[in-house]
């Protein structure tokens, strides 16, 4: 790991020096690519000197222990030793998750389809309930997010909530969410006290960007208007604001009824469609390139059951990594970023198992 750091580190001197240079505007795409590397090692060099610090003041408590003689100072040096080494472990694992290079779609915005499964009117509460984890988790990630369409369930929570994320790493972090989320607790209707178990799903679809412009013709699509539906103001039912959009060659069916304006909805639910075209050409590149294994290996398949949430004994668990914790009720307030940073971890050093037995 050093080694790889310190590459990194004398990387960091190479970038600062270009960005010196008065003609690294004239190329806005290279500028941005670099301020964002620049960050990126800059956060890396912050973390490995504070990790080297705290190491030292380790070593330095530790020769102190060895001659004190005050039981009571001795005892605050153990203390004191025992945090720092829990603070070093704490930056170990985040400069374990810097070394995973940047991905091109790091930064790219994700729209997040959830959508009850099994389960009924307790699922559906629990999509909004994810809901509501996603958005608190992106307050503390700095993310903006907006919403694209749901469809609100009558007993409260939602049957589909769609919403786009934006801001720093939000894809990075957020695309391994993708897959069944199980969610096991005592319903409010449960009389009897059982604990039911029901499911919903999470897609993650990263934007196109204007490199990946995807073109649609217009005789491809069906694009109906109708009154919107459900909880909204007074605009709704009076006039067909909402848009529903059929594309004919793929069968794919969007729609929005969230905004006021028609336009706006038209727009909204066009972007949520060509993220989707995007997924399916990118899908279809990586089957054709990729080895059988590399194919599985952070799929996104909705299919897969990834994490259980078990709320009467407080416990969250992704299967995938086979990662237990006991702090569900601090999750669903969105402290995610213990899972997502050991699942971007993980799933780097799978594709570099696979690339290894290509």
């Amino acid at each position: 790991m050093e080694k790889k750091v310190q590459q990194l580190l004398e990387r960091l001197s190479e970038v600062e020096e270009v960005l010196g240079q008065p003609h690294v505007y004239d190329d806005q795409k290279k500028y941005r690519a670099l301020t964002q590397e620049h960050a990126y090692l800059n956060e890396l060099k912050a973390a490995w000197e504070e990790k080297k610090r705290l190491q030292q003041q380790v070593v330095d408590n530790e020769e102190l222990l060895k001659i004190e003689k005050d039981a009571e100072f001795a005892e605050i040096l153990r203390e004191d030793i025992q945090q720092l080494e829990k603070r070093v472990e704490d930056l170990q694992a985040k400069i374990e998750n810097l070394l995973v290079p940047p991905d091109p779609l790091d930064h790219r915005p994700s729209i997040l389809e959830l959508r009850a499964g099994t389960g009924g009117d307790e699922a559906a509460l629990f999509v909004g309930d994810c809901v509501r984890m996603y958005k608190l988790y992106a307050d503390r990630s700095g993310w903006r997010y907006e919403l694209l369409s749901c469809t609100p369930s009558d007993l409260g929570g939602f049957k589909e909530y769609i919403m786009v994320l934006v801001g720093p790493n939000v894809h990075r972090f957020l695309q391994y969410e993708a897959g069944t989320h199980r969610v096991q607790r005592v319903p409010e209707t449960e009389a009897q006290g059982r604990v039911h178990t029901s499911a919903i799903t999470v897609a993650v679809l990263p934007e196109p960007d204007e490199n990946e412009e995807v073109n649609l013709d217009d005789k491809d699509l069906r694009i109906d208007t109708y009154r919107s539906s459900g909880a909204g103001g007074q605009h709704v039912n009076t006039t067909d604001s909402a848009v529903r959009i059929t594309h004919i060659p793929s069968g794919i069916v969007v729609y929005c009824q969230e905004e006021r304006s028609q336009h706006k909805n038209k727009d909204k639910a066009m972007r949520l469609l060509k993220a989707k075209i995007a997924e399916i050409e990118q899908q279809k590149k990586q089957q054709a390139m990729a080895s059988a294994r590399a194919m599985q290996v952070g799929s996104g398949d909705r299919s897969e059951r990834i994490r259980t949430y078990n709320f009467p004994q407080n416990r969250i668990t992704d299967h995938r990594i086979n990662l237990t914790k006991y702090n569900l009720d601090q999750v669903m307030e969105g402290d995610l970023d213990e899972i997502t940073s050991a699942l971007v971890a993980y799933f780097h050093q799978e594709k570099l198992k696979g690339s290894e037995e290509e």
